[in-house]
């Protein structure tokens, strides 16, 4: 084989290898990383029409029970939180002092009453979009409620019934319950906190509309 036939199959080899599932998503991981990098944000989650569609949600568990995450199919289960642990620590009286800390760093979830922190648990960050950092509030609370977004073309498509236990702090940014990945303590959301679904309905419980979120490296 002489140089130039080898330098085509090398090239149709790269653009075989690039266009596959897995080598698309990691092109969209990169354009939305890179995107925020310089002060621009591609993800969904972001717009006006996302915020809207968070809003039309009645809050209701939905009969559609086939969700798709990451273009595979997948059935939507749900777990309900166990009531025996709602009560974590004491309750301060002054409910300006109860925030939620995410560790972007250890990827943990903390919730705190003055400095005092009365729940820990491994959460699941952004990994194909960035999450932001800053300090927010709840703006809504919705028991289950329907994602979707992604790109179907870049094999990053989700499409994701009954979301449980989310509380959406930052436009469509949020923390909720993840039924479809059990890969707590590592990155692998679009942008929002993902947490095990009977964790997130504990501090579902205990956070209302308006705690104060603080998400930091």
């Amino acid at each position: 084989m002489d140089k130039k036939t080898a330098l085509i199959f090398a090239f149709l080899a790269l653009v075989v290898i690039t266009f596959t599932t897995s080598a698309r998503r990691y092109l969209y991981l990169w354009y939305q990383h890179a995107g925020a990098k310089i002060g621009a944000n591609f993800n969904n989650i972001t717009t006006g029409d996302y915020v809207q569609f968070i809003k039309s949600q009645p809050d209701e568990l939905e009969g559609d029970t086939k969700a798709t995450f990451l273009n595979h199919d997948l059935r939507f289960i749900d777990r309900i939180a166990d009531s025996s642990r709602f009560i974590l620590g004491e309750r301060l009286e002054d409910e300006n002092k109860k925030w939620i800390e995410v560790d972007l760093s250890s990827q943990k979830l903390y919730m705190r009453e003055g400095d005092n922190s009365v729940g820990e648990f491994l959460v699941s960050t952004g990994k194909w979009a960035p999450t932001p950092s800053g300090e927010f509030r709840i703006w809504t609370k919705l028991r289950y409620t329907r994602m979707s977004g992604g790109s179907q073309a870049l094999g990053t498509y989700y499409n994701l019934p009954n979301v449980p236990y989310t509380m959406y702090y930052d436009r469509g940014y949020g923390i909720h319950g993840a039924y479809w990945h059990n890969n707590f303590g590592n990155t692998m959301s679009h942008g929002c906190t993902n947490m095990r679904p009977e964790e997130a309905g504990i501090v579902f419980a205990w956070a209302n509309v308006g705690t104060r979120v603080v998400v930091h490296e």
